[in-house]
């Protein structure tokens, strides 16, 4: 079925002049050689009638087609697609302040509203809405250092409602806009210590959850962390009524390091700029026991020449095993660095790997 977003018109005139500015944009398959074939190969101009265009070789596919052996259509697809996605978010970056609909993001990309939902996420790793808010939020915490006050802020970002802010990114910035603004004042963060298989961990949490979770050698040490994580933040360490929570999240944390408990499933409640966040976003999605490099992250987000940015993203977890940093290493296969040292980091993967073997 021919995508409805894709103007035949252009398209046809775009094949008639060889246009290869055009690949990647659509491919087009005729239907009396069952082949389909970017805008430019130079095979013999097909009749009119016996032509379809398609957004993409996985659509040209889906209607029976395949491949041109002379214009390799399918070659570096992934990339071209990388590419439009990458550009979206340059758009969307550009006008988080605006109302913009996933219809008139998908024309951009060329692609139907609903494939175009689909790639953007397994690319990027948020949705459009998700990555748009995110970028909002990076506008909403410079707006809220430097507009006079919170209500000039919340507007000045975009937001059309100061409840909805109020309402929904607060989980997001850490803290209500109020707070965030004075410093983080009057923010609540409880926090307990306990013994694993990688050493002593201190978890952090805030109501809407964990915030730190982090490895050391002592309490003392890891406590100055989450100070200096959270400078104005109020700490306590947790009650006796939080108690069974936190045994809960440090048998959850046993299991997953015994290989029991793939998914741990934990609320995480961090704190990141719109790339962070995206980075992160993007680590959960790494399956139990794989790897990736930083520069295939990077080129999954769209951003092949991010690849240090990717990296200083990983550093700055401050949510071990929540967020799987330790699945990313350096291309050439070595592990490079990890906040809780290399051989942490050594052992969880080896011990991923072992119990994805075994399963």
């Amino acid at each position: 079925m021919n995508t409805p977003t894709l103007d035949e018109t252009a398209c046809w005139r775009a094949l008639q002049q060889r246009d290869a500015a055009q690949d990647g944009r659509f491919v087009y398959g005729v239907r009396t050689t069952g082949v389909y074939c970017r805008p430019s190969c130079a095979s013999r101009l097909p009749k009119r009638d016996n032509v379809r265009f398609y957004a993409d070789a996985q659509a040209a596919e889906g209607d029976g087609l395949r491949p041109c052996k002379r214009c390799r259509p399918r070659d570096d697809a992934g990339a071209r697609e990388a590419q439009r996605i990458a550009e979206v978010c340059r758009h969307i970056e550009a006008h988080a302040h605006e109302k913009l609909t996933l219809a008139a993001l998908a024309q951009r990309a060329h692609l139907s509203p609903f494939h175009f939902q689909r790639r953007f996420k397994a690319i990027v790793g948020l949705s459009p809405r998700e990555y748009a808010e995110a970028c909002r939020l990076q506008a909403l915490r410079r707006e809220l250092r430097a507009a006079p006050t919170v209500s000039d802020a919340i507007y000045g970002a975009g937001y059309g409602s100061g409840s909805r802010v109020y309402e929904k990114i607060d989980t997001r910035l850490g803290m209500t806009p109020a707070e965030y603004r004075a410093g983080g004042h009057g923010v609540a963060i409880s926090y307990a210590g306990g013994d694993t298989p990688l050493g002593r961990v201190l978890i952090g949490a805030t109501d809407r959850g964990i915030c730190f979770l982090q490895f050391g050698d002592d309490d003392a040490a890891l406590q100055a962390e989450l100070a200096a994580e959270y400078p104005a933040a109020r700490l306590t360490p947790m009650d006796a009524a939080q108690q069974a929570l936190f045994d809960d999240w440090m048998h959850a944390l046993g299991e997953h390091l015994a290989g029991r408990r793939p998914q741990l499933g934990l609320p995480v409640h961090t704190r990141g700029t719109a790339f962070q966040l995206e980075v992160w976003k993007y680590l959960q999605t790494i399956p139990y026991g794989e790897l990736r490099s930083y520069a295939e992250v990077a080129q999954a987000l769209g951003r092949p020449n991010a690849v240090r940015a990717v990296a200083r993203a990983c550093a700055s977890n401050g949510v071990a095993l929540l967020i799987p940093c330790h699945r990313v290493i350096r291309g050439d296969g070595q592990l490079a660095g990890y906040r809780w040292g290399l051989p942490r980091k050594r052992v969880l993967i080896d011990l991923e790997r072992a119990h994805r073997e075994r399963a």
